[in-house]
């Protein structure tokens, strides 16, 4: 039987020349580390980022509108310690609703992408 394994990036939207914002806030706020595009794509713009099994893939695109409901959901080990990371860079953190298993809240990164964090509890 033919099956889906997994996911192996997310990709989300970003205007062109939004490449040192997208760093400042992937890799510096949130820890991703920066992963090098193949040079096939390299010329088109955008940044990945990736941390432990998460990837996400920046890409510019013209007319860029912001995903607001559409998310990535990460995972992280310590939601606390990562408000108070965030705080202190000044992103705002909004508190999810109750769901079973997790804390969790969204944050947008500096393009306006929603993008969900959760811990396992």
């Amino acid at each position: 039987m033919v099956c889906v394994l997994g996911i192996d990036h997310v990709q989300l939207a970003m205007p062109k020349g939004g490449e040192d914002e997208a760093r400042a806030f992937y890799r510096d706020v949130l820890g991703l580390a920066e992963e090098l595009k193949p040079v096939e794509l390299a010329e088109r713009g955008g940044c990945w980022f990736t941390g432990g099994s998460a990837h996400v893939y920046l890409g510019v695109q013209t007319g860029f509108k912001p995903a607001e409901k559409a998310h990535p959901a990460l995972l992280v080990d310590d939601l606390a310690g990562m408000v108070m990371r965030l705080a202190e860079a000044d992103v705002a953190f909004t508190p999810g609703k109750p769901l079973g298993g997790y804390e969790r809240g969204d944050i947008a990164d500096p393009f306006g992408n929603r993008i969900e964090l959760m811990q396992r509890i």
